[in-house]
């Protein structure tokens, strides 16, 4: 929910600029597959455009669907850095 809150704000800013087309937006998608189970993509979206795809996996219950799902937030915040150095405040 969060990272759904931060992307649509990134993107309402970017709206704003006028520079919608640069802005690269990563989202998680759920399907579900041609044999009933649930499939999880993180897709990254530039504009209206899909520029990337990566298949996380797929699961036939809730617990495995939550498993992929945490996986897919991983891959999400791979290579991102954070705007607060939080660890200085761990005591």
């Amino acid at each position: 929910m969060v990272s759904n809150i931060r992307i649509r704000s990134i993107y309402f800013f970017a709206l704003l600029s006028g520079k919608v087309d640069n802005v690269v937006m990563a989202f998680i998608r759920k399907f579900k597959t041609g044999s009933g189970a649930t499939g999880v993509q993180v897709c990254w979206k530039q504009g209206s455009e899909v520029v990337k795809t990566v298949h996380i996996g797929s699961a036939n219950s809730e617990v495995g669907l939550e498993k992929l799902l945490k996986k897919a937030r991983k891959v999400m915040d791979e290579g991102k850095t954070p705007l607060f150095d939080l660890k200085k405040f761990d005591k």
